[in-house]
């Protein structure tokens, strides 16, 4: 990289991948960041407000999905980069209600891509060559593995949620608005995040905070699903490593190969909560486990083949499961003020995403 400092906007910064790479990315001086966020519930303002007095950081509170908005803030900040974090995200949500991540997720990227392309070829403006559009994307737009298959870069699109199929969605009109107009994108589809400041709505923080709680830990099913987990620090790296070597056109993904059934990942939380913080009565987290009904839909196996990325960039992850599942759980039990101040007002826990009966 040169020199010149490189200005980054960066959509859905106080989300969690989102937040965690504006953390990252603050640590090098040779950026300059603009983080838009709506600020919904997964977005919280306490997630972020510790980077206001950098002066490499600017916040500007706004809506994706809304162009005129997005107009003025990309002229105005004219950014190197964009990367694209915001969306909603959790599976049981879109079930619940579809609507918003439609919304934010294929109409926000749409007016992204737009407002990115007429920047580009704004008159007047000198011509970026390096200016490069990351959109980050997830490996549950590929739909559901056989056992010991893994997710290549051309594997089929075929998800199985309201979720996955807006998000698949968003990467169909990324794509195509490279080969069509020639807007210089990049796509990465990861594995299952986890780690510090992410929603208490997810498997590995619902788990923590439950057990902490001495509240029985939902297992859809019999626990059987397969993710490929991959540690926030290990992504966020690989995302800044696509976006200054990435090839423009290509997509990457990105993945630990830390292929876990959901039900193991529970039982290994409760083992490392049992010798963190003993329960009273001495018996064993892993008490409070409860198989409940699965979730509609549900892909049974998730698993990334990361070479591409290994090979052609370099980049490989840097932490252990072991290592990062422990620091996340740390980090969880050290900040629940945090949590509760995140979702007390618009999350209690309790499940989401079953169908109405009758329906």
């Amino acid at each position: 990289m040169s020199n010149h400092v490189k200005r980054i906007l960066i959509t859905g910064g106080a989300g969690f991948i989102g937040s965690n790479c504006l953390r990252y990315l603050l640590k090098n001086d040779s950026y300059q960041l603009l983080n838009i966020d709506l600020l919904t519930y997964a977005g919280n303002y306490s997630t972020i407000e510790n980077f206001e007095n950098n002066e490499r950081y600017s916040f500007s509170k706004g809506d994706i999905a809304d162009s005129d908005f997005l107009e003025i803030q990309i002229n105005e900040f004219m950014p190197d980069y964009i990367i694209n974090f915001a969306a909603e995200s959790h599976v049981d949500r879109s079930i619940s209600s579809p609507y918003p991540f439609i919304r934010s997720n294929i109409l926000g990227t749409y007016h992204l891509l737009e407002q990115s392309l007429s920047y580009l070829q704004g008159k007047g403006r000198e011509k970026l060559d390096h200016f490069r559009f990351l959109h980050v994307s997830t490996d549950e737009v590929f739909g559901s593995l056989e056992k010991d298959q893994f997710f290549t870069e051309l594997s089929r699109y075929d998800p199985s949620s309201p979720y996955s199929a807006s998000k698949a969605s968003s990467d169909h009109l990324v794509r195509s608005w490279n080969r069509t107009f020639n807007l210089p994108t990049l796509i990465t589809n990861c594995s299952n995040n986890f780690g510090p400041y992410q929603f208490p709505e997810k498997l590995i923080p619902l788990a923590i905070l439950h057990a902490l709680n001495n509240r029985p830990i939902p297992i859809y099913g019999k626990g059987d699903q397969v993710r490929d987990w991959l540690y926030v620090d290990d992504h966020v790296d690989a995302i800044e490593t696509v976006l200054i070597k990435g090839e423009v056109g290509q997509t990457y993904n990105i993945g630990a190969n830390n292929p876990c059934t959901n039900i193991s990942i529970v039982e290994y939380i409760c083992k490392i909560l049992d010798k963190l913080k003993p329960r009273v009565d001495g018996s064993s987290y892993n008490t409070l486990i409860n198989f409940v009904d699965d979730r509609p839909g549900h892909d049974n196996r998730y698993a990334i083949d990361s070479s591409k990325i290994e090979r052609e960039l370099g980049w490989t992850s840097k932490y252990s499961f072991e290592e990062s599942m422990q620091k996340t759980i740390q980090w969880y039990m050290d900040n629940l003020e945090w949590c509760d101040e995140v979702s007390s007002e618009t999350y209690d826990m309790s499940r989401l995403g079953l169908i109405k009966k009758g329906l």
